[in-house]
């Protein structure tokens, strides 16, 4: 019984004195700075972040000059996107877009928005689309976003005018193309504001569909 009782004290002796090593082990840890590898650590802000200007762009546009964001529209899935000095014309989350042609007008002089239309060219009229080409004020920039497919109603008429404004491609836009274009009436030449990919299935990013197209910039005061 002596030995038993005397085990047992040791026993408790070494559990006290093992207690105490852990809690002031544990009290030294908390009361230093914890110091996360830097892959873990999260991002200083002053160094990362990234000054956005209008409409997104990284660097601010000379005065007098107009800040714009194009986006064609993502296959079938995601729509168009378009803006001009800061002002969101047309986008899925407004709710404006739709399948074939998204059509904004900007007086090229004042920046502001005259209007904006979305035109089906799979299975609506091409009549309409011809009737606001041709009702198109002087003056007015013609910014352009296709969505799923800008191509199938498209006709000779349509295309001239489209031609007209200062296009490269309209003559050849077809079913599902993607195509992104900045013109304006009476332009002389060729836009310098336009991109353009075939719907091919050797190319496309999507099954079915071409990339997305994005045109940002500055335009000038007198852009064309």
């Amino acid at each position: 019984m002596r030995v038993s009782g005397v085990l047992r004290l040791l026993a408790l002796i070494f559990a006290i004195i093992t207690t105490w090593i852990f809690v002031r082990s544990y009290m030294s840890f908390s009361t230093k700075t914890i110091r996360l590898p830097r892959w873990w650590e999260p991002p200083s802000t002053k160094e990362n972040q990234v000054v956005k200007y209008k409409c997104g762009l990284i660097k601010p546009c000379p005065a007098n000059h107009f800040a714009f964001k194009i986006y064609s529209g993502a296959a079938n899935v995601v729509g168009p996107s378009m803006c001009f000095e800061g002002h969101m014309i047309m986008s899925p989350v407004k709710n404006n877009v739709g399948r074939g042609l998204n059509i904004a007008l900007v007086n090229g002089t004042t920046g502001a928005v005259l209007g904006q239309r979305a035109f089906d060219m799979y299975s609506g009229d091409v009549k309409h689309l011809v009737k606001f080409l041709k009702e198109i004020p002087g003056g007015a920039l013609v910014l352009v976003a296709s969505y799923d497919d800008p191509g199938t109603k498209m006709n000779d008429e349509s295309r001239k005018l489209f031609s007209d404004l200062g296009s490269s491609y309209a003559k050849q836009l077809g079913f599902r193309d993607s195509w992104v274009f900045i013109g304006t009436k009476g332009l002389r030449g060729k836009s310098p504001f336009e991109q353009f990919l075939k719907n091919s299935p050797d190319t496309n990013k999507y099954e079915g569909w071409p990339e997305l197209l994005e045109m940002e910039g500055c335009l000038p005061p007198k852009p064309f």
